[in-house]
């Protein structure tokens, strides 16, 4: 079992930076490739950026590529999503998710573990 915790959202201006943060709990985090998925009101969930176990290896969604970055910190079991240059319509709540397999995926039914999300909102 991983449990997932996540923080850093808020309410933050157009153009605007967050950084978000998901702490694992429970099974050797290195094992896990990591991914960030997102849910606007009325919308489904959709992926947005995922890294292997290693962080060598990083892919993103086409809506947020070359505005957000992915990272994890194996020791301190944390995987990070810094967000630059945040538009209305990245406002979502944000979940962080925990895949128990070899490559990365974008497919939200192979990851095994996931997140209560936080909120991020941004204001035009």
């Amino acid at each position: 079992q991983v449990q997932l915790v996540e923080s850093g959202g808020g309410l933050v201006q157009a153009g605007g930076s967050l950084r978000l943060s998901c702490a694992a709990s429970g099974r050797t985090f290195s094992n896990y490739v990591m991914g960030w998925f997102r849910q606007a009101p009325g919308k489904e969930r959709e992926f947005v950026a995922a890294i292997s176990w290693s962080g060598d290896s990083t892919y993103y969604a086409d809506s947020v590529k070359g505005r957000f970055t992915i990272s994890r910190d194996n020791p301190k079991n944390t995987v990070y999503l810094q967000m630059n240059t945040l538009k209305p319509e990245d406002t979502a709540v944000y979940y962080c998710a925990a895949a128990h397999r070899e490559g990365i995926t974008t497919a939200q039914w192979r990851y095994n573990y996931w997140g209560q999300g936080t909120q991020v909102t941004v204001s035009s």
